[in-house]
């Protein structure tokens, strides 16, 4: 029983990983600073991401990079135990070039190339829920090249086909012991690591309404990715009887990344300020189970299929921009994100819980065509008590994180 029940715990933590506490929504720094709007106004070549058909609006062909500084902390507390995730910092990293084809032109071309998930976390070898999960790190990167048309003055659309790239690496315990029995003391532990990358195409489609300078609408799609994982390497540190059992083997699954909808409304009341709404609805329940297929299957180790059940949200954004003058702009923002996670699936790799960010930034133009960017996000989830069913592992959690965003741009 102890054998089957670790082989439905082995990869149930490590693609959790793919809910809503590793999606990043840092693609843009003047975005980041104004809650994650920016549906409806293409301040930047990050439009490629927001909203591919703001593309054609932009002057001239602009060249982007921006890089963010995540800092995220988990706390654990039950009846009988507390413990703190280790401190990590991560850096996802955004590069965007693109704009009119020439001075005037109705087309527009880009590419970006974005951190659309990623993050992790790391406890202690030792802590409560180590036969859940030790460490997690997930990187995903998305490759965009985009067309964009200018139709009118009026509307503009746009698209671009996505491709990603991604990597996990998972740790935890295994109820497999020597000769001291079992306690969860580093060493006298069996360890299963995973390991793989994953990849899957979809699209951003988008369309911008501009009614008048000081008005304008944002429309975009972007499709679910999912994430074929083909060839995962499954190793497994135990006692010399059960190698058998767990042999080193590959695993193959999919990943589904959520469909995102999203409509923006940008106003601009007077000449130095703009404000922004953003309401996007995120396709959670494309995550409904969970499937592993193991190459090499033994009576411990075996293919499973486990239910996620995770719901669909939405998330309201609300962002400002402040012209203080010709060269520097200062940006305020907040949002509200959902968890899509049900309270009988809260698990401590990814402890997700509704949670609240209030954003910051500044921009400053030193020099014509070249301007400066930075950001800053608070993040503090509600805590959350709640049971991982299939672990049979519950407690209480609250996660906070603090990121710091920094970007250049250049019109050519």
């Amino acid at each position: 029983m102890k054998k089957n029940l670790l082989a439905s715990l082995i990869l149930l933590s490590s693609v959790n990983l793919f809910g809503a506490g590793f999606q990043l929504n840092l693609q843009g720094i003047r975005q980041m600073a104004q809650g994650g709007t920016g549906t409806a106004w293409p301040w930047d070549a990050s439009t490629i991401f927001y909203n591919p058909a703001g593309l054609a609006r932009l002057k001239s062909i602009q060249a982007y990079a921006s890089i963010a500084f995540v800092m995220p902390s988990t706390a654990y507390g039950s009846s009988m135990s507390s413990a703190r995730t280790h401190q990590q910092t991560f850096t996802p990293f955004n590069v965007y070039i693109g704009g009119p084809v020439q001075q005037d032109s109705r087309f527009a071309i880009g590419l970006g190339v974005y951190n659309n998930a990623g993050e992790g976390m790391k406890w202690d070898d030792d802590w409560q829920g180590a036969y859940m999960v030790q460490s997690i790190n997930f990187n995903a990167i998305m490759f965009q090249p985009t067309l964009s048309y200018r139709i009118s003055d009026f509307i503009s659309a746009g698209a671009g086909f996505v491709y990603g790239t991604g990597t996990f690496d998972m740790t935890q315990a295994m109820p497999v012991h020597g000769l001291n029995g079992p306690q969860i003391v580093y060493g006298d532990n069996g360890q299963a690591h995973l390991k793989g990358t994953a990849s899957g195409v979809g699209f951003n489609a988008g369309l911008h309404i501009k009614p008048s300078d000081n008005f304008q609408i944002g429309l975009t799609y972007r499709s679910q990715v999912t994430m074929d994982v083909t060839g995962g390497s499954a190793y497994f540190t135990v006692p010399n009887s059960l190698k058998d059992q767990f042999p080193n083997t590959h695993f193959n699954t999919f990943l589904p990344l959520p469909q995102v909808a999203s409509i923006g409304i940008g106003v601009r009341p007077s000449e130095p300020l703009t404000i922004n709404f953003d309401l996007s609805y995120i396709g959670w329940n494309s995550y409904d189970s969970l499937k592993i297929n193991f190459d090499q299957q033994t009576d411990a180790l075996h293919n499973m299929h486990a239910p996620r059940h995770y719901k669909n949200t939405w998330v309201p954004r609300i962002g400002a921009n402040y012209k203080v003058s010709k060269v520097v702009s200062v940006m305020l923002g907040a949002n509200y994100d959902a968890t899509p996670v049900p309270d009988n699936y809260v698990s401590p790799d990814l402890p997700d819980a509704d949670r609240v960010n209030i954003t910051c930034g500044a921009s400053i133009k030193p020099f014509h065509r070249f301007t400066v960017l930075a950001a800053f996000e608070g993040t503090s989830s509600l805590k959350r008590s709640g049971k991982y069913e299939y672990g049979n592992f519950e407690g209480t959690y609250k996660t906070e994180a603090l990121s710091f965003g920094l970007g250049v741009y250049y019109n050519l």
